[in-house]
């Protein structure tokens, strides 16, 4: 599998794996005319925007194999200070076949060359099980709870989880 540094080119493919992943795992979080709805051209705006605007603070990495987008993942820089993983999705036919895990280590592996020290955090919403126990068992910790809006009209409840920067060296090496 080849891991490497997204580009504007590749928005629309990111677009529609992002939207394919929300489709799948939200299906029972989300209301479904949002899903089936607005989402998509949602996404597509954020990732042309997003590839647009790449720049050193930020790292994004696509998964592929035989050409096919298999996963990706958007670090960032939050306002605290940490690394924040803005996004890790999978296809959702490939969930469960270490394509997340391969992302999260290369993000890790970014952040601790690019800001060493640092912690690296990330949001998931509560009922998302699957993903809490993906982050668990890559070492996440909990660290908070919290509402979140979404512009949509709704809320969901959030849970954040966060590596230290020890852990983010560690992973970094897997």
């Amino acid at each position: 599998m080849l891991i490497r540094n997204g580009a504007p080119a590749d928005a629309e493919r990111i677009a529609a794996l992002h939207t394919a992943s929300w489709r799948s795992a939200y299906a029972a979080l989300m209301p479904a005319d949002y899903l089936q709805g607005p989402l998509a051209e949602e996404h597509r705006a954020k990732w042309r925007a997003r590839t647009a605007a790449l720049s050193t603070d930020g790292c994004l990495l696509l998964a592929e194999e035989g050409g096919e987008l298999r996963g990706f993942i958007h670090l960032d820089i939050a306002g605290d200070g940490r690394v924040h993983v803005d996004n890790l999705h999978a296809r959702p036919d490939h969930v469960g076949t270490g394509v997340g895990h391969r992302l999260l280590c290369r993000g890790f592996a970014w952040a601790a060359a690019e800001y060493p020290g640092r912690d690296v955090s990330l949001e998931v919403l509560r009922g998302n099980d699957r993903a809490i126990a993906f982050y668990e068992r890559q070492g996440g910790l909990r660290t908070d709870e919290r509402p979140l809006r979404l512009a949509a009209g709704f809320t969901l409840d959030e849970i954040e989880y966060t590596w230290p920067a020890a852990s983010v060296r560690r992973l970094a090496a897997d």
